[in-house]
């Protein structure tokens, strides 16, 4: 298996410069001031013979902010935060809150054994441990001769 196969594929390569200046509007809203709290982490993802590690950026959260659920072939990463602050005065009252919220979903790969998977949280970022299942002996090609 490929790292890849954990990887969305990315389209943009594949529609013209007269698509991507149709939604050029578009585009300029959602990168916009009003859209960077709606933020999703970048992952990485590297692939050795025993497992795949998938470290996602994630600073300022908290493990339990964390939801992590896997649902046949499907692995989904996703977070919640809530703050509110409120400040009092004679003069003035004031209160702010913010929300952030992010989902990841990815494919497992047949050969990620689903129920060992490991996550740990650390100095903001989530690592996660998706180990492969022992490989089944490959039977090698060979002639059949008719008689």
């Amino acid at each position: 298996m490929a790292t890849r196969d954990l990887m969305r594929f990315n389209n943009e390569r594949l529609f013209p410069t007269v698509f991507n200046d149709f939604f050029k509007p578009w585009n300029e809203w959602f990168d916009s001031d009003l859209m960077k709290t709606m933020t999703v982490p970048s992952v990485n993802v590297i692939e050795n013979d025993k497992h795949y590690k998938l470290t996602m950026a994630a600073p300022g959260l908290k493990k339990d902010d964390f939801k992590i659920d896997i649902d046949g072939d499907i692995i989904t990463i996703s977070a919640e935060t809530k703050v509110e602050k409120e400040e009092k005065d004679e003069k003035f009252s004031r209160k702010e809150y913010s929300y952030k919220t992010f989902s990841r979903s990815f494919t497992l790969p047949e050969i990620v054994n689903a129920e060992k998977i490991d996550a740990v949280y650390e100095n903001g970022e989530l690592k996660l441990m998706l180990p492969k299942k022992a490989e089944v002996k490959k039977t090698t090609a060979k002639n059949i001769a008719v008689h």
